[in-house]
């Protein structure tokens, strides 16, 4: 019988299964919406309860999409956002702000209520901190368990296990409460490459009751991604996701990284496949830039490097936005015109944005000449802020060259403006890095902003190096079942699963001559008003 293996994915807004044979080839996939709640401070939370309900009805209709048994998934790998779970010591969901809901037990990556407590931390210079780029992020899950901590004392002392998300996905799964390497090193502080945690810094920050319990909320079996966990599928578990009990579940990823095990170990025409080469970009609400090293280097403002967070054996570092995709969403409501171009993007059944990108495309079919819709405009896209390089949560958007225009020609021009300003931010990352002795020759991008050819060419032009895309529709997805494979034995490795499954499809080379030198120029005006824009929040915090 033919093995078959289903990755899992919970991002943001949905939570998706994918089923892929073998060699890496999508045979069926679904999703379903997630709730999310927004509130004033900062507080963004969602529902671990819902969610899990969320992946048992994807995992149905996949299954029944791809006309297979049950007994046909032979593994199964999950990955999700880096979210903070609390649940009591039965299980059962805690509420985890100021709506005293228990269904509200999730504070979502994004939420940035603990960025006093971030603030207060980074001012302690921790030792630890060294692997996070000298600054910890609110984004990140200690600084988040301080405010927890101090604002809602008794749910944090009831707290049976604090998760990532994608742990607590696995421990549904399976009963098993070892954490993936992945998570607890990227956003959790553990030192993956001396197997511990830093007991001194949880005590000199506040939360010193985790280091006094020996770590047993928050993980005391840390294992490398794709490991098989306990006996795999329960029967509950099974009965929920439609799947049989026993079904070999491997341990998790982030969602990103799982788009960075999906797509940097791919195969190009020649056969090359060097992970170490390349830089995986997952541009989605988000964006996320993961590069691996045989060795450790630090980057200053940059995420990392962590031991085997990624690829078993390399460390990892990583950069990106917290807001990419969303900013350009938000970027493009704010122009008079988005009303009458959303209207007819709803009458040809697309989003604004996808409208926006084919309008462009017709308007500039020759797509490295793109970037010259933009005009005088000039964006710097850092509405939730400047994750890397600069580790700066209180940057904020600048826009620069706006006229009187209320057409959707301008539109066009600000949304063109907007994804240089994105490209721009990658090769801000991209020049750190090879100051650093980082030196990449290729951008393998993936994510839901980057379906496009304007996007990818764009990507290529702006941070001026290759853009080759996996040979995927879902490489995220794919990234999660090669942790199903690797846990099944059918590949025997992660390693091997990521040469076996997945190969490069295309390649955008950037663009030379004029094209080049008007990025050239226009990247040194990004870099202009970032930098004016630092000047005025210092001015504005001197006071008279």
């Amino acid at each position: 019988m033919t093995q078959y293996f289903l990755g899992i994915d919970v991002g943001t807004g949905s939570a998706r299964a994918g089923i892929f044979d073998g060699n890496g080839s999508l045979v069926a996939s679904a999703k379903r919406p997630i709730s999310i709640w927004h509130e004033a401070g900062g507080i963004v939370e969602q529902s671990s309860g819902q969610i899990w309900q969320a992946v048992c009805g994807s995992t149905r209709e996949a299954i029944a999409s791809a006309g297979i048994s049950a007994s046909a998934i032979a593994g199964i790998g999950f990955d999700a956002t880096c979210s903070l779970v609390v649940v009591g010591a039965d299980g059962a969901p805690l509420a985890v702000g100021p709506s005293a809901d228990p269904d509200r037990n999730i504070i979502v990556w994004m939420d940035h209520r603990a960025s006093g407590e971030a603030a207060e931390i980074n001012a302690g210079k921790h030792e630890v901190l060294r692997y996070v780029g000298g600054r910890i992020s609110p984004e990140m899950e200690t600084p988040k368990l301080l405010w927890l901590k101090r604002n809602l004392p008794e749910q944090f002392a009831a707290a049976g296990h604090f998760f990532d998300l994608a742990d607590y996905l696995t421990w549904r799964a399976t009963g098993s409460l070892s954490r993936s390497v992945c998570t607890v090193t990227c956003k959790w502080t553990y030192l993956a490459h001396e197997k511990r945690w830093d007991a001194r810094y949880f005590q000199d920050i506040g939360l010193g009751e985790l280091a006094a319990e020996g770590f047993s909320r928050i993980g005391t079996d840390i294992v490398d991604p794709g490991t098989p966990l306990a006996g795999g599928l329960t029967q509950q578990a099974a009965a929920d996701l439609g799947l049989m009990p026993g079904t070999a579940v491997g341990a998790a990823l982030i969602d990103a990284h799982a788009g960075g095990v999906g797509t940097l170990g791919a195969a190009d025409a020649a056969g090359h496949s060097d992970a170490r080469n390349r830089i995986a970009y997952i541009f989605g609400t988000s964006a996320c830039s993961m590069a691996s090293s045989d060795r450790p280097v630090f980057v200053d403002g940059v995420w990392g490097p962590y031991y085997s967070a990624m690829i078993p054996g390399l460390w990892l570092t990583e950069g990106g936005q917290s807001a990419a995709g969303a900013a350009i969403d938000h970027l493009v409501t704010m122009h008079p015109a988005h009303a009458e171009a959303s209207a007819r993007a709803k009458a040809e059944n697309l989003s604004l944005v996808a409208w926006l990108d084919r309008y462009a495309t017709a308007l500039c079919p020759d797509l490295p000449h793109a970037a010259e819709l933009a005009k005088s405009v000039h964006v710097v896209p850092e509405f939730l802020g400047n994750r890397s390089p600069h580790a700066d949560p209180g940057a904020r958007a600048v826009i620069a060259g706006l006229g009187l225009e209320t057409d959707i020609a301008d539109l066009v021009s600000l949304y063109i403006a907007g994804l240089c300003g994105i490209g721009y931010g990658l090769r801000q990352l991209l020049d750190r890095l090879g100051q650093d002795g980082i030196r990449l020759d290729m951008i393998v991008a993936s994510g839901g902003a980057a379906q496009s050819d304007l996007v990818r060419q764009l990507l290529a032009d702006t941070a001026n190096l290759p853009v080759a895309i996996a040979d995927t529709p879902e490489p995220v997805l794919l990234g999660a079942a090669m942790l199903g494979a690797a846990a099944a034995g059918y590949h025997p490795s992660l390693a091997e699963a990521m040469k076996g499954m997945s190969r490069l499809s295309r390649l955008f080379q950037p663009a030379t001559g004029a094209v080049e030198t008007l990025h050239r120029h226009r990247y040194k005006a990004f870099e202009l008003l970032q930098s004016a824009a630092l000047q005025v929040r210092l001015l504005a915090r001197a006071g008279p």
